[in-house]
């Protein structure tokens, strides 16, 4: 007896430990269906050519899920979406939210082998593919279950139950697969949990003033995180999301003058566009909280410029895919002012040090890795150990910025400590570049380095050695590019070095990119 009453406490205190853990958790698709019954009526969604209030999208969700799980999808399982920006994207995602399936964002920039390798990656069970990219998905010869966006969308939807989802969702349960450029040459995939999104919604209520019922312009990529994400957290507020299909410069323009709204994200290449559009159609702001991103690659005086037209503080901003907006997003330069520094601020729910290569913390002054803890941090990236077994070490994130720590706390940035180029708001590693280059035998080496540029904040440019006795124009170099890499990954140039003994080295034979850098705004050697 008493050995079957120490075997029903013990379920019952399971049972009990679960319940517990189950009223502690709250999901992506907990917040659609919460705002649903809140605010029926509200506009959730607006694109081009239709509204969809919150209970329309709740109901379109739910059967969106149905489809899904139709197709076999599970708990855990992948469904990839390959789209420009529009309303069926975002019910993908919350319909993968409600289901804790994971949204695998594909980027219809890459290159087909890119993409092959994007999707192999992940092994979607289905694929949601709109009009203008099922040519891209057929050379990469996908056979599994497509739902095509326009009328084989709307048909299955029509055919699915309403009836919403019964699956126990958990918050560490994957939510996301965003990509991110390689140090290896190839894509990597981040993977974003709903604890994650939870956490980075609040961050942005926190220090960066989202309220409930703020919209949002989402015009970049929906598979970049400063578009996706932030819709999502609008969404989970209340606002309105305006999805804009690219850099649209006339319709953004639009909004902002009639609209009222949080954040209006600009980013090299585009940012000098908007504004001129902007001073052109002589209108004024309608109510903009918040303007800009990337300060660090921006003229100072642009910087100005922007925020005193749009009349709403400057970000300055730093984070990344791994962890979100922030750590260091807590500075925002008044509408009008020209910054002296673009120093770092750091941000709520975040602990961090600066390292050595060995993990030791530096010296205030002395240039340091950015290594972060935080409810914001990434699941890792899929089916990489390796990787993350480096990346995690010791129990922190080492995003792989150096940064400075000033008197005051702030942070200067310095550099990457693994060399990446920032191009119009892309991450490009020159891996990415070389590994193109050096697939030709006809070149010995290929070494990329950042240039800057006054219309995308840098640019990336190769130097190239050549075998031996061997003839290659620059222009056929710079057409393998075009043929292999993403249009926004093809080097601005391609310069011929005499031979590989150009190159400076380290002690080691490393190649010194911070010397090389020098030619790219000089002749080539």
């Amino acid at each position: 007896m008493a050995s079957f009453h120490r075997k029903e406490t013990s379920l019952s205190t399971h049972h009990a430990k679960r319940a517990i853990e189950g009223a502690g958790a709250l999901t992506v698709g907990d917040l659609l269906a919460q705002q649903a019954r809140r605010r029926p009526n509200a506009v959730a969604i607006s694109d081009a050519d239709k509204q969809v209030s919150f209970a329309m999208l709740d109901s379109r969700v739910d059967r969106l899920a149905n489809v899904l799980t139709g197709l076999g999808l599970e708990r855990g399982a992948r469904v990839a979406i390959l789209s420009e920006n529009r309303v069926e994207y975002l019910e993908t995602v919350f319909a993968a939210a409600k289901l804790g399936v994971i949204a695998c964002c594909l980027n219809w920039r890459l290159a087909t082998e890119e993409l092959e390798h994007c999707v192999g990656l992940v092994e979607p069970r289905a694929v949601i593919v709109s009009k203008r990219f099922e040519v891209a998905l057929q050379a990469i010869n996908w056979r599994g279950p497509t739902v095509h966006l326009d009328d084989d969308y709307e048909r299955r939807l029509a055919e699915a139950s309403t009836e919403a989802p019964k699956v126990a969702v958990e918050p560490e349960d994957g939510l996301l697969i965003l990509y991110t450029s390689g140090t290896t040459g190839m894509p990597k995939g981040a993977l974003i949990s709903h604890r994650a999104e939870l956490a980075r919604m609040t961050l942005s209520r926190l220090d960066s003033g989202l309220v409930e019922g703020d919209n949002f312009v989402a015009w970049a990529p929906m598979f970049h995180m400063v578009s996706l994400e932030h819709a999502i957290h609008v969404i989970g507020m209340g606002g309105q999301v305006f999805i804009v299909d690219g850099a649209d410069i006339e319709r953004i323009v639009d909004l902002v003058a009639t609209e009222r709204l949080w954040w209006l994200v600009l980013i090299p290449g585009m940012a000098e566009r908007v504004a001129q559009a902007f001073r052109n159609r002589g209108v004024r702001s309608k109510g903009l909280k918040v303007v800009g991103a990337l300060a660090d690659l921006l003229p100072k005086h642009l910087i100005s410029e922007i925020s005193s037209l749009f009349e709403a503080p400057y970000w300055n901003t730093f984070g990344s895919t791994e962890t979100g907006m922030m750590p260091a997003s807590g500075t925002l330069f008044a509408p009008g002012c020209q910054p002296e520094s673009l120093a770092k601020a750091h941000n709520s729910l975040y602990v961090w040090r600066l390292v050595d290569g060995d993990g030791h913390d530096v010296e205030r002054g002395d240039p340091g890795e950015i290594a972060v803890r935080g409810p914001t941090v990434f699941s890792g990236y899929w089916n990489a150990p390796d990787v993350n077994a480096h990346e995690f070490r010791g129990g922190w994130f080492h995003m792989g910025d150096l940064f400075v720590e000033l008197p005051d706390g702030r942070l200067n940035y310095v550099d990457r400590s693994k060399y990446m180029i920032k191009s119009g708001g892309e991450n490009i590693y020159p891996a990415e570049i070389e590994r193109v280059l050096m697939a030709d035998p006809r070149v010995a080496e290929a070494v990329v380095v950042k240039r800057r540029d006054a219309k995308w904040g840098e640019v990336p440019v190769a130097f190239v050695a050549l075998q031996p006795e061997v003839r290659v124009t620059a222009e056929q170099l710079m057409q393998l590019c075009r043929d292999r890499l993403s249009t926004y990954k093809c080097p601005n140039a391609v310069h011929l070095v005499a031979s590989q003994s150009e190159f400076p080295r380290s002690t080691s034979g490393k190649v010194q990119r911070q010397l090389v850098e020098r030619w790219a705004e000089e002749p080539a050697p």
